[in-house]
């Protein structure tokens, strides 16, 4: 499971979920990608089970890159605790995903092995997604930038 090694503050507020990825929204590594579409909190062991359906697809062949990273924690207090006495103890971690964050990355396999690969480990995650390519996503990103100049 994805966690920090180290953190400067054990407890974070929750935080809002508004707007789309401004980092992280473009294929870089591989040569298909999986997006996400809504924005949620994506945990570490959901992570790890779409990260294991691909590579088990896979089979050993082409290489899996994560691009999102568990960094917050999350609290929970304990089961009939009274209000009040403070925040609770960190459970478990969480990455904060947004509308057009690349999430998962794959190359060396075919199209077809890719974004099969891809459509099993979105399976895993509880949002919807898509598979994107490496040159759509370019082409995509060039569009956006042209309407918005004229």
């Amino acid at each position: 499971m994805l966690m920090p090694k180290r953190v400067k503050r054990r407890k974070v507020q929750r935080g809002r979920l508004k707007g789309r990825a401004q980092k992280g929204n473009t294929v870089t590594y591989g040569e298909y990608g999986l997006v996400a579409l809504q924005p949620s909190w994506i945990t570490s062991n959901q992570i790890e089970a779409a990260r294991i359906a691909m590579t088990r697809y896979i089979k050993r062949g082409g290489q899996v890159w994560i691009k999102i990273f568990p960094h917050k924690p999350v609290t929970e207090k304990p089961a009939e605790t009274r209000m009040g006495s403070g925040k609770g103890s960190p459970e478990y971690w969480v990455a904060v995903v947004k509308p057009g964050r690349v999430m998962f990355e794959i190359a060396g396999v075919s199209e077809e092995v890719a974004k099969e690969a891809l459509r099993l480990a979105a399976h895993k995650l509880p949002i919807k997604c898509k598979v994107i390519k490496k040159e759509s996503a370019e082409a995509v990103a060039g569009t956006g930038g042209e309407q918005g100049e004229s």
